[in-house]
C-alpha cells in the first residue's frame, strides 16, 4: 500500500544513458581541464629542472599503473560503486592538497590525482560496457568526448589565469568539480552494474589475467595504440609549456595552446562520420600519421620557437582524431565475463605512457635539447601508423558487415580520454 506512494523513479532508477555518461564525463572534464596546465608549471616553478620534473612524473606513473591493476582485485572485496567514490574522493584530496604549492605537496597532489583518474576510468568504463549496447558505443564515446569540450577548451587557460590572479583558485574549482562528479554518480544510482554475482572463488590475483591479454594480437594491437597516443599527449601536455617557458613565449602560452587544441572536441560528431564513412581502419591511421609528421616538424623547426608551437597544435588535432577511433576496436570485441578485468588493462595505457614518456624525456634531455623530446614521440606515432595497417580493412564502416569476433578473443578499448594521459599531467 505504501508502495503507491513512493515515484517509480524512486524504486526502479531508470537505466544509465549515453546522455547520463556525457554529463558525468563532463564534470571530470572540467576537474582535470583545469588542473591539466596548472600542474606542470606548478611542477616546474617547484623543482626548476625539466629532467627532475621528468623524473618525479617517471615515479608518479609507477604509482598510477599498480593502482589501476589493483582496482579488479579491491573491486573483489569492495563493491566498485564504493571504489568509484574513493577515486572520486581522491581527487578532491589532491586537489586541496596541491594548494600549499610547496615541492612535497605538489608531488603529493598530483600523485592522488593521478590514482584518482585511473580509478575511476576503469569503473567508469566498466560501468559503459554494463549499460550502454554494443552498437550504441560509437555514439557513447563521441558523446562523452562532446560534453567534455567545454571543460577541455576553457579549463586549461582558465587554470593558468587563476593561478596567477589568485593560486589557491585553479585547485579550488578543480575540488568543486570533482564533488560535482561524485554527486551525479550517486544521482545515476548505477550500483554495481551488471552481471555482478558473489564469487565462492578466492580473489584473483590483479596480475592473474595478464597472460589472457598478451595471448590475444589485437588486445596487445589495441594497447599499444592507446599508449603511443597518450604518449603524444603526454609530450603536448607537459613539454610543451616547459618548451614556451624555455624559448621565452611565456608562462601562459601552454595553457592557451591547450584550450585551442581541445576546441577541436565540438568537432568530434563529424569525426565520428568520418570515421563511419572510411572505417576505423582509414581514422586511426590518418591521425597516427598526420601527428606523427608534425610532431617530426615542431622537431625540426625548434629554432623557430612559434612555428614549433603551431606544428605541435596542428598534430594535437589528429591524436583528437585518435581519442575518438583508436580505442573502438576492444570496446566491440571485449566479452562480458571479462569487462572490469579487461577494462584495468587497458586503463594501463595512461599509466604505461605515464611511465615511458617522462622516462624517456629524461634520457633524451641527457645527450639533447628539450625539443628533441617532440622527435621522440614522431617516431612513436609514426611506427603506430605502420602497426595500424594490420586493422581489417573495413573496421567500423557504415553498410559493412559487423566484423566477426571470435568468442575466446577481444580486441582493443576505450578511447577515453584525449588528455587521457595528459590526465596524470
Amino acid at each position: 500500500m505504501h508502495d503507491r506512494r513512493i515515484p517509480e523513479w524512486l524504486r526502479h532508477a531508470p537505466a544509465p544513458s549515453v546522455r547520463g555518461f556525457a554529463m558525468l564525463a563532463a564534470a571530470e572534464a572540467v576537474a582535470r581541464g583545469i588542473l591539466i596546465s596548472v600542474f606542470p608549471l606548478r611542477m616546474y616553478q617547484a623543482l626548476q629542472d625539466a629532467a627532475l620534473v621528468s623524473q618525479v612524473y617517471f615515479l608518479i606513473g609507477i604509482v598510477s599503473l599498480l593502482t589501476g591493476l589493483l582496482v579488479p582485485f579491491l573491486a573483489r572485496f569492495l563493491p566498485r560503486r564504493w571504489v568509484y567514490m574513493s577515486g572520486a574522493s581522491c581527487f578532491i584530496a589532491g586537489s586541496l592538497l596541491a594548494i600549499d604549492g610547496s615541492a612535497p605537496t605538489t608531488i603529493i597532489g598530483l600523485t592522488l590525482t593521478s590514482a584518482a583518474t585511473v580509478t575511476t576510468f576503469v569503473c567508469f568504463n566498466a560501468y559503459v560496457l554494463d549499460y550502454i549496447a554494443k552498437i550504441e558505443l560509437g555514439r557513447c564515446e563521441t558523446s562523452r568526448m562532446f560534453y567534455s569540450a567545454a571543460g577541455w577548451t576553457v579549463g586549461p587557460v582558465l587554470g593558468v589565469i587563476l593561478l596567477k590572479w589568485w593560486e589557491p583558485a585553479p585547485f579550488l574549482v578543480a575540488a568543486t568539480a570533482s564533488f560535482t562528479m561524485l554527486l551525479m554518480f550517486l544521482a545515476m544510482r548505477m550500483g554495481n552494474g551488471k552481471l555482478i554475482t558473489k564469487s565462492r572463488r578466492a580473489p584473483t590475483n590483479p596480475l592473474g589475467f595478464l597472460p589472457r591479454f598478451f595471448a590475444q594480437p589485437r588486445l596487445v594491437a589495441g594497447w599499444l595504440f592507446a599508449v603511443i597516443r597518450s604518449c603524444g599527449w603526454w609530450v603536448y601536455v607537459v613539454y610543451l609549456p616547459i618548451f614556451a617557458i624555455q624559448s621565452g613565449l611565456g608562462e601562459q602560452l601552454g595553457g592557451i595552446a591547450l584550450s585551442i587544441s581541445n576546441a577541436a572536441l565540438f568537432v568530434t560528431p563529424f569525426m565520428l562520420r568520418f570515421m563511419q564513412r572510411y572505417s576505423i581502419r582509414h581514422a586511426v591511421r590518418t591521425g597516427f600519421f598526420m601527428s606523427g609528421l608534425l610532431f617530426g616538424s615542431a622537431a625540426l623547426l625548434s629554432g623557430l620557437p612559434w612555428l614549433t608551437v603551431l606544428c605541435l597544435m596542428s598534430g594535437s588535432f589528429f591524436l583528437i582524431l585518435l581519442d575518438v577511433s583508436a580505442g573502438l576496436p576492444f570496446l566491440l570485441a571485449v566479452k562480458p565475463s571479462e569487462r572490469t578485468e579487461m577494462s584495468a588493462v587497458y586503463s594501463s595505457f595512461r599509466d604505461v605512457s605515464g611511465i615511458l614518456t617522462p622516462g624517456m624525456a629524461w634520457l633524451v634531455l641527457l645527450v639533447a635539447p628539450l625539443a628533441a623530446i617532440f622527435g621522440a614521440g614522431a617516431t612513436a606515432l609514426l611506427g603506430a601508423w605502420a602497426l595500424s595497417g594490420t586493422l581489417p580493412s573495413r573496421l567500423g564502416k557504415t553498410g559493412s558487415r559487423p566484423v566477426p569476433v571470435p568468442e575466446p578473443t577481444g580486441a582493443d578499448v576505450l578511447p577515453l580520454d584525449a588528455k587521457e594521459a595528459s590526465s596524470g599531467a
